[in-house]
């Protein structure tokens, strides 16, 4: 009598070519094996389960009811060994893997590309799917668990979200080089009444900032165009329409923008990476967390936010 501890991987491989290949002598090719070691194989396969698999008088060879049934489940079988090893291989220096990481238009911009070409150099065969949205969005799709990791602008009201703060980031005024405020270092809220600004579109953490720092100031802001993203409000600031307020960490993007402190407010952000403590992370989206605060603590963040920035990485919410 057989049992399963009878039947091998291999017989499963040499049965699975045969069926695809739909002769003995392409599949012991596609194996590099000599035939009469694919015929043994699938011979003894056929003792262990009592069936024959094979018409072997027609050409090409057919599988009978018997292969039918069998050809699914050594696909799945023979697929599930090869991700054991996929895992394995990705355990032993990460030579595979995915990551997927979401972050706000404005460290999409700077921080992150950084960071990902030091990992990719590091982890070149370990692929990385990137989001850009909102603060919001990218917790909402953490919690679906289509993310892995996120850096965000904290902290955000996610009782099953992780946040660790990595930087506070104050905000500032940019203006084009022929502004008329183009001569001042530092500017007050209410300096700014009256003065045409780029506002960001919905969504936007700064956006939400603005309005409440004028609000606080006790006027409305003066818009000259609403709903900008961030590239393309450095561009109509840079054309002259009007000034904006920006994360310190972009302002210098475009290098015809001067850049003005806010001097009477502290309007300041958290930088947070995230994720969701209901998913275990793979290896990949471990190494590429202890990637980005290995870049910050060795002070690699981008030299742009220059004094605006400073690193509270280890305060964990």
């Amino acid at each position: 009598m057989f049992s399963a501890r009878d039947l091998t991987l291999q017989q499963l491989r040499c049965f699975v070519a045969v069926a695809d290949e739909g002769q003995f002598t392409a599949a012991a090719d596609e194996l590099r094996l000599a035939q009469p070691s694919i015929s043994a194989q699938i011979h003894r396969l056929e003792q262990v389960l009592g069936v024959s698999l094979f018409h072997r008088g027609r050409r090409p060879i057919a599988l009978t009811d018997a292969g039918l049934s069998l050809l699914p489940l050594a696909r799945r079988v023979l697929n599930g060994v090869d991700e054991v090893f996929q895992g394995a291989d990705e355990l032993d220096g990460l030579h595979r893997g995915h990551v997927t990481i979401g972050t706000t238009p404005s460290i999409g911009a700077t921080l992150l590309p950084l960071v990902l070409a030091r990992f990719h150099s590091r982890y070149p065969n370990v692929s990385i799917s990137f989001m850009e949205r909102h603060s919001e969005e990218i917790a909402q799709s953490i919690e679906a668990g289509t993310l892995d990791l996120a850096l965000v602008v904290g902290p955000l009201v996610n009782e099953t979200l992780e946040q660790t703060a990595l930087a506070i980031e104050r905000m500032v005024v940019v203006v084009g080089a022929d502004h008329e405020l183009a001569t001042r270092d530092t500017i007050a809220i209410r300096e700014l009444r009256g003065v045409p600004l780029i506002m960001f579109h919905q969504g936007y953490d700064v956006r939400a900032a603005t309005l409440a720092a004028f609000e606080k100031a006790g006027f409305a802001p003066t818009i000259a165009v609403d709903g900008a993203e961030m590239a393309t409000a450095h561009s109509f600031v840079a054309a002259g329409i009007g000034a904006a307020i920006v994360p310190s960490i972009v302002a210098t993007m475009n290098n015809d923008l001067h850049v003005i402190q806010i001097d009477d407010q502290v309007m300041e952000r958290t930088i947070c990476l995230v994720r969701d403590v209901r998913h275990t992370l793979s290896r990949a989206a471990m190494a590429l967390r202890d990637e980005i605060i290995e870049f910050l603590t060795a002070g690699s963040w981008p030299t742009n936010a220059g004094g605006d920035l400073r690193l509270t990485l280890g305060d964990t919410h």
